[in-house]
């Protein structure tokens, strides 16, 4: 295990698995079946690999399965739970978990693994003095992923749609977040956010430019699981 980073990570465990619902039938899609273990088990084994000690889990749909299996401490780990009582929406369900901690967090999606150091991150987001840095990932001659054009300093210029590409930067779905994002983009939108909305689209998106995104590079292993072939190939990936 590295040194403890001194931050918590918040991990987003909220999702249905509507595309792999053939497969995992009634399961929130982090709980998805991997060699015998719950996807999610390799996020913690991972967290614990890169000194994470403090982990809060956004959850939502069945929360009660994830709770059951993970209970209060996994792998060393401690593990408090935002509960989505209604979808808050990805920006609903991070500002929840965010009030839940005292400081910057990681932010990881649940169904997606981007085996990069966290530490290089965070170092980079301190450098930066960023209000979110992103972890990104070349790709080549795909369709399925949005992509992010970067500038000077790594400074986040602009998020793209998906359509066919033969190169670019996607986004790898982890983050740092520093603590006072949300009270910056509030104080952007007049002084309050919604409850439920789009982080996607209330945060990155809409405030691109006042805000200061930074994106960090790395060329690790990465895998979504959100679609059954990639579903399939994590089983023999992570034998």
């Amino acid at each position: 295990m590295a040194a403890p980073i001194g931050i918590p990570a918040i991990v987003l465990a909220g999702g249905l698995g509507t595309r792999l619902r053939s497969v995992i039938s009634d399961l929130p899609k982090p709980m998805a079946p991997v060699n015998g273990k719950p996807f999610l088990h390799y996020l913690f084994l991972y967290l614990h690999r890169q000194g994470v000690t403090d982990v809060v889990l956004s959850v939502g749909y069945k929360h009660e399965v994830i709770r059951d299996y993970f209970g209060e401490v996994y792998d060393r780990i401690r593990i408090r739970y935002a509960v989505e009582e209604e979808p808050l929406g990805t920006g609903g369900g991070i500002a929840q978990a965010m009030s839940m901690v005292d400081s910057d967090a990681i932010v990881l999606n649940g169904d997606t693994f981007f085996d990069i150091n966290l530490a290089t991150l965070y170092k980079f987001h301190e450098e930066h003095g960023a209000d979110i840095s992103l972890a990104l990932k070349r790709m080549y001659d795909f369709d399925r992923y949005g992509t992010v054009d970067i500038g000077n300093q790594e400074r986040v210029l602009q998020f793209q749609e998906k359509e066919h590409r033969a190169e670019g930067l996607i986004n790898g779905g982890v983050y740092i977040l520093s603590k006072d994002l949300f009270a910056k983009a509030a104080e952007l939108d007049g002084g309050t956010l919604p409850q439920k909305f789009s982080f996607e689209k209330d945060i990155l998106e809409k405030h691109l430019l006042p805000l200061h995104y930074h994106g960090c590079e790395f060329d690790n292993y990465f895998i979504d699981i959100g679609i059954p072939e990639d579903y399939s190939r994590v089983q023999e990936d992570f034998k």
